[in-house]
């Protein structure tokens, strides 16, 4: 929280512009994806950006200077993305929040959305399984249910884009071949995971699917900092480090020790077993053996940031060291095997490293070092890990890829298949999936090493990614402007 205050305090008084390129689907049939960054238009009345908070499938969120929360993005056939972002506009607006709400940090899954205010609160919308109960703000008109066979084409929708064929056809790996060793027995694998997915789907009855923004309710004193959104959970991190997460747990991700469906309203999680908020010194007696061969004492008094993939999630406690739980299929967990991870386990050939940031994708997870040395772990079917290769990796692999030569990353973020970063001295690096152009690149080539972004005139400071594009916070110099014409964008 403190680097959070350093940081607003030294970009007080600076303009800022946000760039996008990729794709947010389903808006007409001949527009093409963003192949290179362009700026994203401000909304009338707003002087500036204070963040970006990448998105999800098909919709983009960032955070105006004055506290709005500023979505934008066009509707499918299904009606995803007014769902989700309130509204069919392709233009950035407002999303309709009460007015005396200021928005400090958002997040959003695959069809739902959580934004924390400057006051601790914290308002949800979307798939109404992610959202728990609470005070809902709002004109129902606007929000209500859909009827059972768009639901059901819905379900079908996600199933295709999240769990099957991993890998897109024709599109070539730079610096290697399109290998699809291991791609029959993935496949079986995932196949079963649909039809899981299905059969919950339909077991939980008919699911409704709302617009209408709903305050969640936490324990009397609880103020939270951040937020962080899979696929269908939420986490969010307290201001005295305690995470809370509500939403489907089906494969650990909720990190309550098993694999319960669905957890309603918002509950702790054990990530440290100490009291929070009393003596954040104190911290745990026990020891753990690092990879190293070192005893290491347990990883931390309090969590300072987290970060929810597809069906895992992450998180790093104030003494460096990450904890991973949820879904392992792909590695992504990083205990070195597939298995799923039921509760909070820390990943101990990281131990004495120090992570000072991590990001999860839909079957990958990447964390950066206080050194500015990048690990990445889970899948790698799109070269997402920057490995140079197309293999999976259970444990983290650190980047040593000849674009990083005397490079130092300050931050992650990671989409669905595709990973983006930003360095110290103010560089941008993509790699992974580019089918959409999500890597900002000129082109639809997926990368399998980091590869730079050109961007011109700005200095980057923050980079989120959605689903499928890619947003860029930058400090700006007066009047820039761009020659690619969007109705998004100037």
């Amino acid at each position: 929280m403190n680097g959070d205050t350093m940081e607003e305090e030294e970009w007080a008084g600076k303009s800022r512009v946000a760039h996008m390129w990729g794709y947010l689907p389903g808006a007409l049939p001949q527009r093409a994806p963003l192949l290179s960054p362009v700026v994203v238009r401000l909304p009338p009345l707003e002087a500036s950006w204070r963040d970006v908070c990448g998105g999800g499938c098909g919709f983009a969120l960032a955070i105006s200077d004055s506290g709005k929360l500023i979505t934008w993005g066009s509707t499918d056939d299904l009606g995803q993305s007014y769902v989700t972002a309130g509204k069919h506009g392709e233009m950035p607006e407002p999303f309709p929040l009460p007015t005396e709400v200021s928005i400090v940090n958002a997040a959003s899954g695959w069809a739902h959305c959580v934004a924390a205010t400057e006051n601790g609160d914290v308002y949800t919308w979307g798939w109404q399984e992610c959202v728990p109960s609470g005070r809902v703000f709002g004109d129902p008109t606007l929000g209500g249910s859909m009827d059972k066979d768009v639901m059901e084409r819905h379900s079908s929708f996600l199933i295709e884009q999240v769990v099957v064929s991993p890998r897109s056809q024709g599109s070539k790996t730079c610096g290697g071949t399109d290998s699809k060793s291991g791609a029959e027995e993935g496949t079986k694998r995932r196949k079963v995971s649909a039809a899981k997915q299905a059969a919950e789907s339909s077991s939980s009855g008919e699911e409704t699917l709302s617009a209408l923004p709903c305050l969640v309710l936490l324990s009397p004193g609880v103020r939270i900092a951040a937020v962080a959104a899979g696929g269908r959970h939420t986490l969010a991190l307290s201001d005295v480090g305690q995470v809370w997460g509500w939403g489907y747990g089906g494969e650990g991700q909720l990190g309550l020790g098993s694999r319960i469906r669905m957890v309603s309203s918002p509950h702790p999680i054990p990530c440290i077993e100490s009291s929070y908020g009393k003596d954040k010194s104190a911290g745990m007696s026990r020891m753990i053996m690092g990879s190293d061969g070192q005893s290491y004492r347990f990883p931390g008094s309090y969590v300072k940031e987290i970060a929810c993939g597809g069906r895992h999630s992450a998180v790093i406690t104030d003494a460096g060291a990450l904890l991973t739980f949820g879904w392992g299929l792909y590695g992504q967990c990083g205990q070195g095997s597939t298995d799923d991870e039921l509760s909070p386990v820390c990943i101990s050939s990281l131990l004495g490293i120090g992570i000072k940031g991590v990001a999860a994708g839909l079957w990958h997870t990447a964390c950066v070092s206080v050194d500015g040395d990048v690990y990445a772990f889970g899948g790698n079917q799109f070269g997402q890990l920057g490995t140079g290769a197309d293999q999976a990796e259970t444990l983290p692999r650190l980047l040593d890829a000849p674009s990083l030569e005397n490079i130092h990353a300050n931050a992650l973020s990671c989409g669905a298949r595709h990973t983006a970063m930003i360095t110290e001295d103010s560089k941008v690096f993509c790699w992974g999936w580019n089918k959409y152009g999500q890597l900002g690149l000129g082109d639809v080539i997926d990368r399998n090493i980091p590869s730079e972004v050109n961007i011109e005139g700005c200095k980057p400071r923050k980079v989120a990614c959605g689903w499928w594009h890619t947003l860029l916070l930058s400090e700006s110099p007066t009047g820039v402007t761009t020659t690619t014409r969007s109705p998004y964008f100037c």
